[in-house]
């Protein structure tokens, strides 16, 4: 049987028993590493949050999104407002007479209009 098909790899070996990178290359980059990332870490979160598309666009789209929430509100009480006018003129005959003498100005034909001068 093959050698390399039976040869289990090992993880847990440090790179430098291999001798590709000396144990001395190997505890710097162990020490210095993680402080590189941290330091990387503290210098391009406060950039990234400040930059014009970080936090302050997060502010001005939950703004907006309050606006339109707002104006959501109202339209679904206009709705509710129409939808109660709508079943009125369909079920109630006074309802289409109030409408018709308020808004069109319409009047009976047994009724007599006096107009004035203002």
């Amino acid at each position: 049987m093959d050698r390399s098909s039976t040869e289990k790899w090992s993880f847990a070996d440090p790179a430098w028993q291999s001798g590709s990178v000396s144990r001395g290359q190997a505890d710097f980059l162990q020490k210095t590493l993680p402080i590189a990332m941290l330091s990387l870490a503290l210098v391009a979160v406060p950039v990234l949050i400040l930059e014009p598309e970080g936090l302050p666009r997060l502010r001005s789209l939950n703004k907006e999104l309050d606006q339109v929430q707002t104006e959501n509100d109202e339209l679904r009480r206009t709705i509710g407002k129409l939808r109660v006018e709508v079943t009125q003129l369909r079920d109630d005959p006074a309802a289409v007479e109030r409408i018709a003498r308020d808004e069109l100005g319409m009047v009976r034909r047994s009724e007599v209009v006096f107009q004035f001068g203002r």
